[in-house]
């Protein structure tokens, strides 16, 4: 592929048409010998996009960066963040954004090479990413994806034929990060902290056009603005606590607008159910364990609204008091939906506060008897006769007793039931130590198994023969299991 081959992709930067305080214009850095890894050809026919790319030779050249036609303007987003607390100026040190698509459906989407060479951003870092993590991101987000939680996607990962040094030497790679957009929490603190509020306004006005257009014209859409995050976020959230997820590193940086999960770092899914469960090498105090992402991301919401209180109110008192009835709201909208999700995980259509002992006592015979969280809402459900010793515990037959009673009680039909339990609790999740192997594999250029475990996870919810209780853990692996975040 040349510069004068003809490439009728028409890339939009709708984002380009903020102040230049917002971004940097840098082409990607090029590649010696870049090589396809996986191409997600059900996604580029998702976006369109599958006829631009008709040859491996063409992924290859444009999603390494190696050819970026005339008409593409890559840019770096600027950003900030609190990371585990701390703000500090940060903004894309190794991605850059190629791009914005809009499909047949008018739906607009971010196109961004991750681990595509330095930017202004890269505060002395090589702006590369490991083969491995860019090949965990892809499959995560597409497992993601699959269980019908919002999310980035994974388009294409390439290796880079070079080599990238974390602990040790790892072969490179990039991956096409596709998403509805990167306009961060931490976009709005840098834009609050570092620019001027005619900025802030506008930045306002394009993240409200671009996600939130129900909200324009409102009587105050800086305010709505805050609270259709806000409850975007409170479904996001649940959705992680419904399948195990633990995101691990929720900097506000890493909250997206568009209440998308992003960034797969240091993330894992949680097997034992424990809400203290942490896998993240770096998060030593839990600060983003499996329980506690409830309290950050209300938290990382706090900051969100410091940014927009100068457009909320031009009286600081009167817009603190806004945004705080807003914010305030949260424990309310968020418990009520918390103990519905718990209540769909064992078939009830909603619970009632009397239901609620019985949940948390199920909740509390997992925990201290190291249940497995999947697992066991599926032995519920199909009542496995080759389940582990555990489930023949009294206490937890005598809960199957009392949970049968109340279904009996509340008039639910079995079948209701059962198909309730489907849909919200899934057959099999991305197993922590079935990951590690794929990706060990992959990274040698065998993708054999990576292909296997992509196949299973695109289709979680489908229920098999037995209950997967050999998938629980890999005892070698799970007892001092840690990720890492690959920067």
């Amino acid at each position: 592929m040349t510069e004068t081959s003809t490439f009728d992709w028409k890339l939009d930067s709708t984002y380009s048409s903020l102040p230049a305080s917002f971004y940097k214009p840098i082409k990607p850095s090029s590649v010696s010998e870049p090589s396809l890894v996986i191409w997600n050809e059900r996604l580029a026919n998702d976006l369109g996009i599958s006829s631009y790319f008709k040859d491996p030779t063409s992924i290859i050249q444009f999603f390494s960066g190696n050819w970026i036609p005339e008409q593409i303007t890559p840019i770096a987003q600027a950003y900030a963040g609190h990371q585990f607390g701390n703000f500090t100026m940060l903004g894309d040190g190794r991605a850059i954004l190629l791009g914005e698509h809009v499909n047949s459906k008018g739906d607009r989407f971010d196109i961004q090479l991750k681990g595509s060479g330095r930017t202004p951003f890269s505060r002395g870092g090589d702006g590369r990413a490991t083969l491995s993590s860019m090949l965990r991101e892809y499959l995560i987000s597409e497992a993601m994806f699959a269980l019908n939680i919002p999310t980035t996607r994974s388009l294409a990962v390439l290796n880079t034929g070079e080599i990238v040094r974390r602990a040790d030497e790892n072969p490179g790679g990039i991956l096409t990060r596709v998403a509805k957009s990167h306009v961060r929490v931490g976009t709005f603190e840098y834009t609050y902290h570092f620019l001027d509020l005619p900025e802030l306004e506008q930045l306002t006005l394009y993240t409200i056009r671009r996600h939130f257009p129900h909200i324009e014209g409102s009587t105050n859409p800086y305010l709505d603005l805050l609270e259709a995050v806000m409850e975007g976020q409170i479904d996001l959230i649940l959705h992680w606590l419904r399948v195990g997820f633990i995101h691990g590193v929720m900097n506000t940086d890493n909250t997206s607008i568009a209440c998308e999960t992003i960034d797969y770092g240091p993330c894992a899914f949680m097997n034992s159910y424990d809400p203290n469960t942490v896998f993240s090498s770096i998060d030593v105090n839990g600060r983003y364990s499996y329980g506690n992402q409830p309290a950050i991301i209300h938290w990382n919401l706090s900051c969100f609204a410091n940014t927009l209180l100068p457009l909320i109110d031009k009286d600081q008192n009167v817009a603190i008091d806004k945004a705080k009835s807003t914010l305030d709201r949260f424990p309310e909208i968020f418990h009520t939906k918390y103990w519905e999700m718990l209540g769909n995980k064992i078939g009830f259509l909603s619970v009632d506060p009397s239901d609620k002992p019985l949940i948390q006592d199920l909740l509390n015979w997992m925990k201290e008897n190291a249940a497995d969280y999947t697992n066991t809402f599926l032995q519920i459900e199909l009542e496995s006769e080759s389940a582990p010793s555990l489930y023949n515990d009294p206490q937890f037959l005598k809960w199957k007793e009392n949970w049968k009673t109340l279904i009996q009680k509340k008039g639910y039909k079995e079948e209701d039931v059962k198909t309730r339990m489907r849909s919200t609790n899934p057959f099999v999740i991305p197993r922590n130590f079935k990951v590690e192997s794929a990706l060990q594999t992959a990274c040698v250029g065998d993708m054999t198994e990576f292909h296997s475990l992509l196949k299973k996870l695109n289709d979680p919810y489908l229920r098999e023969s037995q209950i997967p209780f050999y998938d629980e853990a890999d005892p070698n692996v799970e007892e001092s299991y840690q990720t890492f975040c690959g920067t």
